[in-house]
């Protein structure tokens, strides 16, 4: 009961927080590119599999993994990426400018969802925020997260908050000591 109440608290306050990320609209017009080692089609089934030294690119999205497999036709716009390694890596620009950058076991990218699911001892990291997790799950669309702790150990979820300095509080401080001098 604790670890259900803990999950939905920690959930809730990921969809109540502000706007942890916004993915950078443009890149979703932009052609994706997967680069690897070595790469196996298989038609019949809409699938391909991809290893050693993985890479994809869609505008400032960038994903690195030990192997990929692609379901769905390719080129439809509702391919679904499978990235695994240990582990497999994420970033994206944001539209203001800032990178987001991710890690786990597994990253899904659903094309057509505009969703990435992190899973495995999963860690984001975005401005000030370092969230870790068994599971994260982030809607690109609606700027939503959903982030699951493991059955095993604590299974929580943590998120840290940086606190970085405040420019304006040194800035008044400057501005006071000027002050003082010019008296």
């Amino acid at each position: 009961m604790c670890k259900r109440l803990i999950n939905l608290l920690t959930s809730a306050l990921l969809v109540l927080s502000p706007a942890l990320v916004l993915a950078k609209q443009s890149d979703f017009s932009q052609n994706l590119e997967v680069k690897s080692e070595s790469q196996f089609m298989d038609g019949k089934l809409k699938k391909t599999v991809l290893v050693d030294n993985v890479q994809i690119t869609q505008g400032t999205l960038n994903i690195r993994a030990d192997r990929l497999e692609i379901e769905g036709e390719q080129g439809k716009g509702k391919e679904i990426f499978i990235a695994t390694g240990r582990p497999a890596y994420y970033s994206q620009q944001l539209d203001d400018g800032k990178v987001v950058e991710a890690e786990a076991f597994e990253i899904r990218y659903e094309v057509a969802n505009r969703t990435i699911s992190l899973t495995g001892q999963a860690k984001l990291n975005q401005n000030a925020r370092t969230m870790t997790a068994e599971s994260i799950t982030y809607d690109m669309e609606k700027e939503q997260f959903k982030a699951t702790g493991s059955d095993d150990g604590d299974g929580r979820v943590t998120t840290i908050y940086s606190m970085e300095p405040d420019d304006s509080a040194a800035k008044k401080t400057d501005n006071d000591e000027q002050d003082d001098d010019n008296e």
